[in-house]
């Protein structure tokens, strides 16, 4: 077995390259011909400490270990051609090595188990995310599709942003929405709202009465997080919490789509060049505040031709702002990106947005793109 492959086996998993593992013992070929021929008073040896120290950072304790053994080891050599071995000055500098690099292997130890349980969360973090927020299919019926989710928080993988699509019998169906709040609660709260929402979506005729279920089905899903919360702060957020959500329903047969708004955004329509808002001509509440009197949510129709795209998103698309504190131009800009698909388009927004705000977005953000294309079903 070679040298470097007999290093390769104490790096723990981390994987530095060949010339950064070169550099402590580099450091402690330099320190020890160095210090054998400088004069007797200078001593560099507490220089050796840096060795082990920076090995520490970027390899695992095995690797760690053997650094500071060969710290300890030139520390020794140049004990022996100074003066002895058994000088008091350069036994102190030898158990003092040798402590100090038992205490960095040590924290290397940590530093790798440490990285190990983030990849471990990480894991399970993506799984959640890929069963509470599933990817959107690329084809529903005449339909295309695509999304994108951008988490705030660095490292996250879900947060109260929620989009769903269920193939219906006549149309697809589709739902973007914003928990309020943020955090496990929030998570909690979407994964009510897509349970809901795949379990009701092929059952309900019309679309009101999908959001009209879709609400007793919020309402039961805060009555029993009330019930599980000690907390009474927690129980203070969890009354108040709502579902802004926009429902949609995209039938196969003609050239137009039924929406239904609760408290959304309003959905863009991408069409030869040009942008409009979808505007809901009596928005209902958000899912969750409660029904208007036992009114019916009111449902409106617009036309979607082929070749037209609708861009769906969450408040934390239009609300990012730039360094002058002026928010994101969603229409404006999409605007310019009419010709494109839908994958493409929410590339162009995604770019554009995190470039707009500054590479960091102050919630999180949904996209959700879909454009009909020319001709039936297959």
């Amino acid at each position: 077995m070679g040298l470097w492959q007999w290093i390769d086996g104490l790096r723990d998993g981390d994987r530095p390259s060949r010339a950064l593992v070169a550099v402590p013992f580099v450091l402690i070929a330099v320190v020890t011909v160095v210090d054998v021929n400088v004069p007797p008073e200078v001593h560099l040896g507490p220089f050796l400490v840096a060795a082990p120290a920076l090995t520490a950072s970027f390899a695992g304790p095995r690797l760690t270990a053997v650094v500071g053994a060969v710290a300890v080891l030139a520390q020794a050599i140049v004990a022996v051609s100074r003066s002895s071995i058994t000088d008091l000055n350069h036994m102190y500098q030898i158990v003092a090595l040798f402590l100090i690099s038992a205490i960095v292997t040590f924290f290397a130890h940590l530093r790798v188990r440490n990285a190990a349980e983030m990849v471990r969360l990480r894991t399970v973090a993506e799984a959640a995310q890929r069963s509470v927020l599933r990817p959107l299919p690329v084809r529903s019926g005449p339909l295309r599709l695509a999304s994108v989710y951008l988490a705030a928080e660095e490292g996250a993988q879900l947060g109260g942003d929620l989009y769903a699509a269920a193939r219906t019998e006549r149309g697809t169906r589709l739902i973007i929405g914003d928990v309020r709040g943020k955090g496990l609660d929030a998570i909690s709260g979407a994964a009510g709202v897509l349970g809901a929402f795949r379990a009701l979506a092929r059952q309900e005729e019309h679309l009101p009465d999908l959001v009209a279920r879709l609400e007793t089905a919020v309402a039961a899903h805060r009555i029993d997080s009330l019930n599980e919360s000690d907390d009474r702060s927690e129980e203070h957020d969890i009354a108040e919490s709502f579902v802004t959500a926009a429902v949609l329903d995209v039938s196969d047969a003609g050239d137009g789509l039924r929406l239904v708004s609760c408290g959304h955004p309003p959905p863009l329509l991408l069409r030869q060049g040009g942008v409009r808002a979808l505007h809901a001509s009596e928005p209902g509440p958000p899912l969750g505040v409660g029904p208007l009197a036992g009114a019916r949510p009111t449902e409106d129709v617009f036309a979607f031709r082929p070749g037209d795209m609708l861009l769906l998103y969450t408040d934390g698309v239009t609300e990012a702002r730039d360094a002058s504190g002026r928010f994101y131009p969603l229409a404006e800009r999409a605007a310019s990106w009419t010709g494109l698909g839908p994958e493409h388009l929410l590339e162009r927004v995604c770019r554009d947005l995190l470039r707009y705000a500054g590479g960091h977005l102050g919630d999180d953000a949904a996209l959700v793109a879909v454009q009909r294309l020319p001709g039936r079903p297959g």
